[in-house]
């Protein structure tokens, strides 16, 4: 059996808007958006990678809350685990550092006006519903 690699992403939220990454690389997913994140290093923890990797891609300083229930598989051998977090106190504003071109806060009505990537998208239902948003119309 092949060993899983864990993603984590985070479900970064701020006056009950979540913050949306666009892919710059690799080209093959370019253009489409996804929750901020990476690849969990052996030994690290889901949560301090997910600290890191937002240093990193967004030049933030977050705290991790919770782990968003489930588990979503993306291209073998590597799975999608989500967590909420919040930017710290005196961090300063998220910018597209690296991988990403362009960054969204999404406001509960905005959700699904950006192409999710399509490995995502249960993901993000799975935190709309738990942030307490309503859509009505979810796609994918």
């Amino acid at each position: 059996m092949t060993e899983r690699i864990v993603v984590v992403g985070a479900a970064l939220v701020d006056s009950g808007r979540l913050l949306a990454a666009r892919r710059s690389a690799p080209p093959s997913l370019a253009g489409c958006w996804e929750l901020p994140g990476g690849k969990v290093e052996a030994g690290e923890r889901t949560e301090d990678a997910l600290v890191r990797e937002l240093r990193e891609e967004l030049g933030v300083d977050a705290e991790v809350l919770s782990r968003v229930p489930g588990e979503w598989p993306l291209r073998s051998p590597y799975v999608l685990h989500v967590h909420f977090a919040r930017l710290r106190e005196g961090s300063s504003s998220p910018a597209p550092l690296e991988d990403h071109d362009d960054l969204r806060w999404l406001a509960s009505g905005e959700i699904w006006d950006v192409d999710w990537l399509d490995q995502d998208v249960p993901a993000v239902r799975e935190v709309v519903e738990l942030m307490g948003v309503r859509d009505g119309g979810v796609r994918g």
